[in-house]
C-alpha cells in the first residue's frame, strides 16, 4: 500500500510538472502533423519499469489527455523497430527517461537517450532504484565507438539534468 501511494506521490509531482511543460508541447504542432507522433516519449528498461513504473506513466498520462508512447503498447507485430522508435522520438514532444538498474545495459535504452539529446529534445530522468553516480556506459568490447561517445555525452547530459526519483522497495 506505502508503495502504491509513493508511486501516486511521484506521478502527481510529475503531472504537475506537465502544466508547465503544455506550453513547449503546443509549439511542435506545426513540426508533427501528418506524422505520426507522440507528446511524450516514454524510454525505459523493460526488465525493470515496463509493468510497473513505465506503463504507470503511460496509463495516468493518457488520461490526461497526453499522447504517450511506450513501445508495447504504440507498436504491433511487423512494425520496423529502429524505424518506429527514431520516429517517435523525433517527432515527440517530450521525454521521459527512466533510469533503473540494468538500464545502462541495454543498447536500445541510450540509442534512444542519445537520439533525445541529437534531436535537442525535452528530457524528464526518473530515476527509479538508482543514483545518477551509479548510471556509467559500459564497454563490452559489442558497441561501435562511435555510438560509445554518443551514449556517454547523453548519459552526462541526462545525469545533470533536475529529474525525480522513485525508489520501488519503500
Amino acid at each position: 500500500m506505502h508503495r502504491q501511494r509513493y508511486s501516486s506521490a511521484v506521478i502527481k509531482n510529475f503531472l504537475a510538472r506537465q502544466t508547465a511543460t503544455k506550453n513547449l508541447l503546443a509549439t511542435n504542432d506545426a513540426v508533427t502533423k501528418n506524422k505520426a507522433y507522440c507528446d511524450v516519449f516514454i524510454n525505459h528498461r523493460g526488465i525493470d519499469t515496463k509493468r510497473t513504473l513505465a506503463t504507470l506513466l503511460y496509463d495516468r498520462l493518457s488520461r490526461q489527455k497526453l499522447k504517450p508512447f511506450l513501445d508495447n503498447k504504440n507498436m504491433k507485430p511487423g512494425d520496423k523497430l529502429f524505424d518506429h522508435i527514431d520516429n517517435a522520438i523525433r517527432n515527440c514532444k517530450v521525454g521521459i527517461a527512466v533510469f533503473s538498474p540494468n538500464y545502462c545495459k541495454s543498447y536500445f535504452c541510450l540509442h534512444e537517450l542519445a537520439l533525445f539529446a541529437e534531436s535537442k529534445k525535452k528530457v524528464i530522468p526518473i530515476f527509479c532504484d538508482v543514483k545518477p553516480s551509479q548510471l556509467s556506459v559500459t564497454d563490452n568490447g559489442n558497441v561501435p565507438e562511435k555510438d560509445l561517445l554518443r551514449f556517454e555525452s547523453a548519459l552526462e547530459e541526462a545525469k545533470c539534468t533536475v529529474g525525480l526519483t522513485f525508489d520501488s522497495l519503500e
